[in-house]
């Protein structure tokens, strides 16, 4: 796998407090790359020893907020609940390195281009966690829950808006979905509008969503989202059935003698919400087997003797956004107001140009994250440009750019006004989390304002993570700036994230040539691999000169596997070997 490797470059914005141990830290010669730039971790943990009989392997659940207890898959909509639902849970169907849909999942899934069809095959003999059998409507219902009128969830995206017929079932016109054609109790034919390139991808085209019929059939969709087998109580066909719940903190699960992969040889999987900022001494405490690390705190684990360190590239990036219109429920789209002050692109470039994002990589992540330069990950080295060139630190350019765009001081009080004279003042949304949230807004803060931009937070603080969410996917016109996080999942396919249809464009931002690049990714002629891969690469440099949003960090995911813990996979933490994780222990080794 590809990794990004840049010159680290000292910001003079950074406040003073951490600007001498940035200095101190990262001081070496212009194009030198800092030693703990490229960092290299197995992706497998491998203990030896005597396995205990079942025993309790304990996940920490590593958030700052109490988890929402959204346990489905059609409305969970953070990483804790999306975590503990893979338990319960999985995908319909399996996918390879690449992410490409293969068999070693539940379903196995056949595509025909000529048709513009898939089929999708589940094996019999298997049941839910109540002991009722898996079948094909389990399959179907999704299309017909996600697709409804009344559906209060955000799914609703291209893999169900592409299915013929859905747009007729989701206007409430017909009762039917026209391109769910069910075979037999095991087989589905599905039939699409059109075929493209993220039919091959895993969460692409094909849903890989599967409910459970027997219980969603009787309950109206719109009291779904709050009924008892959402909130606490999921019937799943996993590794581990639910237990015990108390609600925000913790879950209990018990294996599942059942499970189409064999049962777990774990007997109770234990999952508990701890904070960032206590993680690492409970985990040297022995209190947990598991838990994902804050890498901003790596310099308090890397010398752990008690668990060991798994790590990969991640396959999220963080961003700087900017708040460029409204989602439109009635037309389901995407409007954009170029009268709004971020919509003016040269202020964008500039604000880009203002900060180092290697610098807060390297001094706030000890080089655990570092500079992004595409919207698409290196984890999809056939897509991904590694040479793809992106804003580099230059404070000076960027007052040049807004001078030449007509931003300038005109009272003379340290802050530019708009082109047309007027006072320019931004709002920047960030979300409260683990002891360096508040350094990195005050560090982007004055980097901003250093070139001119008058900027605070969101009502003067961070705020809290659901709030964050919940205002910024409803376009609260305090949001003009944000950081947040994308996760691409199995597809690299940026109209769900940019595309004029998309909810999760959370930007707003619509432009025709960016229509044009996206329907090039997604074209018959993207069938061909050099076609696809340049149609990528030129969508990468077109977002690169529009900037709606910032690429800034990418990421490495650091998890902390206790040494009673025989196995662990994080490559493979969706869908992992559970007949393979054992304890060498009765309780998780202490430090």
């Amino acid at each position: 796998m590809k990794k990004l490797t840049q010159t680290i470059l000292v910001s003079t914005c950074i406040t003073t407090q951490i600007l001498g141990s940035i200095q101190a830290a990262f001081a070496t010669e212009e194009g030198e790359t800092p030693a703990n730039h490229i960092l290299d971790f197995s992706s497998v943990i491998q203990n030896e020893g005597e396995a205990i009989e079942g025993g309790t392997l304990r996940y920490a659940v590593v958030s700052d907020e109490p988890f929402t207890g959204a346990f489905n898959d059609m409305f969970d909509t953070s990483e804790s609940d999306s975590l503990i639902m893979s338990f319960i849970s999985p995908d319909l169907y399996g996918y390879d390195e690449n992410f490409v849909i293969d068999d070693s999942g539940f379903a196995k899934v056949r595509l025909d281009a000529d048709k513009l069809t898939a089929t999708i095959t589940i094996p019999e003999g298997h049941t839910w966690h109540d002991g009722e059998p898996i079948t094909i409507d389990d399959v179907i219902i999704p299309y017909y829950m996600i697709g409804h009128p009344d559906y209060s969830g955000i799914r609703y995206g291209y893999e169900f808006q592409n299915v013929v017929g859905m747009d007729e079932y989701h206007e409430g016109k017909t009762d039917t979905i026209e391109g769910l054609e069910r075979v037999d109790d095991h087989t589905l034919v599905i039939h699409y509008k059109e075929f493209s390139n993220s039919a091959l991808q895993a969460n692409g085209m094909v849903s890989s969503f599967i409910q459970p019929n027997h219980i969603f059939k009787d309950i109206p969709i719109a009291e779904l989202e709050d009924s008892e087998y959402v909130h606490g109580n999921p019937v799943g066909f996993g590794p581990f059935k639910v237990e015990s719940f108390t609600p925000g903190e913790s879950v209990t699960l018990t294996a599942f003698d059942d499970y189409y992969k064999g049962r777990p040889k774990i007997d109770y999987l234990q999952l508990d919400t701890v904070s960032s900022a206590t993680v690492v001494q409970e985990l040297k405490n022995g209190n947990y087997d598991i838990a994902d690390l804050p890498t901003d705190q790596y310099d308090l684990f890397k010398d752990a003797s008690n668990f060991q360190v798994a790590g990969n590239l991640a396959n999220v990036y963080t961003y700087i956004g900017f708040k460029m219109g409204h989602w439109d429920d009635e037309l389901e789209e995407n409007i954009y107001d170029e009268t709004l002050p971020v919509s003016n692109r040269e202020l964008r470039r500039a604000m880009a140009h203002a900060v180092d994002n290697n610098a807060i990589g390297s001094q706030f992540y000890s080089g655990l994250r570092h500079q992004a330069n595409s919207f698409i990950t290196p984890n999809f080295a056939d897509y991904y440009n590694p040479d793809q060139s992106y804003p580099e630190y230059d404070p000076e350019l960027a007052k040049s750019i807004l001078e030449e765009a007509g931003f300038v001081d005109v009272d003379g009080d340290g802050f530019v006004e708009d082109p047309e004279g007027q006072p320019l003042k931004l709002n920047f949304g960030f979300q409260a989390g683990g002891e360096v949230a508040e350094p990195i807004a005050t560090y982007y803060i004055q980097c901003w304002r250093d070139i001119g931009i008058d900027i605070e937070l969101v009502d003067g603080k961070l705020l809290e993570m659901n709030s964050f969410y919940e205002r910024l996917r409803g376009d609260d016109p305090e949001f003009n700036v944000y950081q947040a996080a994308f996760g691409l999942g199995g597809d690299p396919n940026p109209g769900e994230f940019f595309g004029r249809q998309e909810f999760w464009n959370y930007t707003r931002w619509t432009d025709e040539k960016n229509d044009e690049l996206i329907e090039r990714i997604n074209s018959k002629e993207a069938y061909d691999f050099d076609f696809r891969k340049q149609a990528y690469y030129d969508w990468q440099a077109y977002m690169m000169e529009e900037l709606p949003a910032i690429p800034t960090l990418f990421r490495y995911n650091l998890t902390a596997v206790n040494n009673r813990v025989s196995h662990w996979d994080i490559n493979n933490i969706q869908d992992i070997d559970w007949t393979h994780v054992q304890l060498l222990a009765d309780t998780p080794i202490k430090q």
